[in-house]
């Protein structure tokens, strides 16, 4: 029992963490640092941090990493160079509240994902809690303004969070189809190292465009939070709670991203919880009661 809660302590403070991670994301917009800019620094510092700990895994494993590269390669690109730098870029334009409320889709996609790579199978449930899910992201994007979807004037903030919906559900769907055999620390070591590849044409297109970093006292919290807490401290904790209670219960823990990153908002920026909000929400979560929902034999 004891082991339990405290895997239920690491789990709650990996999505605290990675909560957190939206929070500062809206400062670094608030203290003008570049979005693509701080992506690109944040997965650097990752890099060199693990390099100490992962080059002798990386080396013993090298011929069997040769052999998975390409899909390695592919799920760096979505994760590191992808997600990460459009959160940042989303921020610029929309509430804390409504990207993490749109990220909440992403169990529901996953499953349909999975379903198209023939990982898992899908079923009735799964299909109506994709199409609840849609329809919440979709009162969530549009503020539930009839107009703006048939005018299809959306925040284009929202939108970019579409695309980390996406991302996040194929990287989810190729982890659970391709059980590599070496760690965590590791597998993020090989992805952050495709990553950065493509984080610099980010970073070079920011610095041509007169976006420049102000290293003052605030980007250098922001960067050592980024860093450190979502980027190391929570797939740390993350990897053990999953080795304490299990891959099942583990993911359940997931959905209480949302709701922390929710409140941590309303408190620090005053963003404000619209009835719409709630209706989205109500909708995303029914979606994903219902996807996880098995058909009886």
């Amino acid at each position: 029992m004891l082991k339990n809660y405290l895997a239920y302590i690491l789990l709650v403070f990996a999505t605290l963490c990675w909560s957190g991670n939206f929070i500062v994301g809206k400062f670094a917009y608030l203290f003008e640092v570049p979005p693509l800019t701080l992506n690109f620094l944040r997965w650097a510092s990752v890099w060199f941090i693990l390099i100490p700990f992962t080059y002798k895994e990386i080396y013993n494993n090298l011929p069997y990493i040769k052999k998975n590269w390409f899909v390695i390669s592919f799920m760096g690109i979505i994760t590191i160079s992808t997600f990460n730098s459009v959160v940042y870029f989303a921020l610029n334009y929309t509430q804390v509240i409504n990207a993490v409320l749109v990220l909440s889709a992403i169990p529901a996609v996953t499953i349909v994902i999975s379903s198209l790579m023939k990982v898992d199978k899908t079923n009735i449930f799964q299909l109506i809690g994709l199409l609840l899910s849609i329809i919440g992201v979709t009162a969530i994007i549009s503020n539930a303004d009839i107009q703006k979807i048939t005018a299809l004037s959306f925040n284009k903030g929202d939108l970019w969070m579409l695309v980390c919906v996406f991302t996040w559900a194929i990287y989810s769907t190729l982890l659970k189809k391709h059980n590599f055999k070496f760690s965590q620390f590791t597998l993020i070591q090989l992805m952050v190292s495709v990553g950065i590849i493509f984080l610099i044409p980010q970073f070079l297109y920011e610095k041509s465009i007169g976006l420049e970093v102000n290293f003052n006292k605030a980007f250098f919290i922001i960067l050592f939070y980024v860093v450190i807490f979502p980027a190391l401290a929570a797939y740390y904790c993350w990897q053990k709670g999953i080795e304490m209670v299990g891959p099942n219960r583990a993911t359940m823990f997931i959905q209480l991203m949302p709701l922390l990153s929710a409140v941590l908002a309303i408190i620090i920026f005053r963003e404000k919880f619209e009835l719409y909000h709630f209706a989205g929400a109500s909708f995303i979560l029914f979606g994903i009661y219902l996807s996880n929902k098995k058909v009886n034999a």
